[in-house]
Formats: structure tokens, sequence, C-alpha cells
């Protein structure tokens, strides 16, 4: 009696943990480049009484095992990196990327972090930096009297340098392009981290290998759909009801054995 309080408790613990990753999901729903995470689930050890053998000669040996699940576990917490879908903005300094490559940021103490959110600025010294001031890698640097600037689909950037009739090359955006994206590790801020599981990063050329083309004016919003998380949800707190409902069941079952006389 007392295994199905602990197995159910564990269902509780595994739909809680869901319910968190869609309210994430949702309260992310309209940041730039940002992936949905999902849940996935993996059962516990089980308690074998009995295990599967091979019938004998008067096939009187049962040949399957008597066991007991003990539960669930979290497995872990992919994420889908499908396409959002592209924004106009018509802002110079919005890119998206059309493709699997993500943008590489600069962080202050040297580390080269990863994002797919192209909300880009400049800042007052004409470097490209994210939305949080972070440079972006490459560096890239626009001249003081620059009136416009171009980013092309291979990520040439140019600036129109008042005075001058020809655009100037300034630098080129380049990506980044993992084996397994799923394992990035999230770092807050729109930024996710190379970890041994992702591989190491590959740098390539824009349009080059899968990493996609730049469309400038553009922001990839996030992959993240409503409606599904919002039926997610449902089904989730189902699944929480049923769970908290063995508990009860249980506990009535262990009430009506102690008052046996």
């Amino acid at each position: 009696m007392l295994k199905s309080l602990y197995t159910a408790a564990t269902g509780m613990e595994a739909q809680q943990t869901r319910m968190d990753l869609i309210a994430n999901n949702l309260a992310n729903t309209n940041t730039a480049g940002f992936k949905k995470a999902r849940a996935e689930f993996q059962d516990l050890l089980y308690e074998r009484t009995r295990g599967a053998l091979a019938p004998d000669a008067t096939g009187g040996t049962p040949p399957s095992p008597v066991e007991v699940g003990l539960g669930v576990k979290l497995g872990g917490t992919p994420r889908n990196f499908a396409q959002g879908d592209m924004l106009n903005t018509n802002n110079p300094t919005d890119v998206a990327i059309e493709g699997q490559g993500f943008f590489q940021v600069l962080k202050p103490d040297g580390e080269v972090m990863y994002s797919r959110a192209g909300n880009f600025r400049v800042d007052a010294g004409g470097r490209l930096t994210t939305a949080n001031g972070d440079l972006v890698e490459p560096s890239i640097t626009f001249p003081q009297s620059t009136t416009s600037m171009d980013i092309k689909a291979d990520g040439r950037v140019f600036a129109q340098v008042a005075g001058k009739t020809e655009p100037q090359e300034v630098g080129t955006l380049e990506l980044a392009m993992f084996t397994n994206p799923s394992g990035l590790e999230s770092a807050g801020g729109n930024l996710l981290r190379g970890t041994e599981g992702s591989g190491p990063a590959q740098r390539v050329r824009a349009g080059e290998e899968g990493a996609g083309e730049l469309a400038q004016g553009f922001l990839e919003n996030s992959n993240v759909q409503a409606v599904e998380e919002m039926i997610d949800m449902i089904v989730t707190q189902r699944a929480f009801e049923m769970n908290s409902k063995v508990i009860q069941t249980a506990d009535q079952m262990l009430a009506k054995l102690t008052n046996l006389r």
C-alpha cells in the first residue's frame, strides 16, 4: 500500500516539473529567438518478485515476470530548435537567421556564448552589441559618421559613411553550428552555453553548411505555440489530479486496514 503512495508522489512531482516548463514556455511567447522546452520522463526501477523463465517440458513454468514499477523520474528537458516565425521590424540592427546557426556573443569575462536573438544595438563606440550590451563575435565596429548599414545574407556588413559614395565593409557576422544543439545549456539573457554534450562550436559563414542566411530588418520570434501549450497544460493538470487521487485512495484503504477489529 505504501508503494502506491510513493509512486503517485513521483508522478505528482513529474507533472509539476512539466507544468513549470509550460509556464516558462508561455512566459517567453514573445521572446526573440526563444526555443521551447519539453519534459521527457523515464520509469524508475521495478521491484521484481519473480523473473521470466523458459517453460519446462510440461509447459508449467510462467514465461512472464512478476514486477511492480516504483514511479517516474525526469529524464531531460530538451529544447525544440524548430524555426520561429519571422517578424518584420524594419530596424536595420535587427537580424534573423533562416537556418540552424547561432550568433556568437562575447561576454566580459572572455567566454563566447550563443544566441538565436538578433535584436542588436550599436553602442556609443560604434560596436555591434546585443540588447544586454555584450559584444557580437567577431567584433564589428561602425565609423562614427555612419549614416546607414547594410547586412547581406552571407553575413557581410557594410556601412555608408557620410561624404563617401561607396559603402565600406566593416566586418562579417559569422555563425556557429553544433553537432547536438540540444546539449546547449541555458544561461539566461537569450544566451546558450556550449557543453561537452553539444560538442565544440563550428564557425561557418552564413548560408553555408545549413547555418542559414541572414535577414536584415527581421527578428525570429519564439517558436512557442500558445494553443499547444494550453492543451499540454490541461493534460498535465489532469495527470496531476489522477496521481493525487491515487494518494487519496491509498490513504482511504490504509485507514480501513487500521480500523479492522
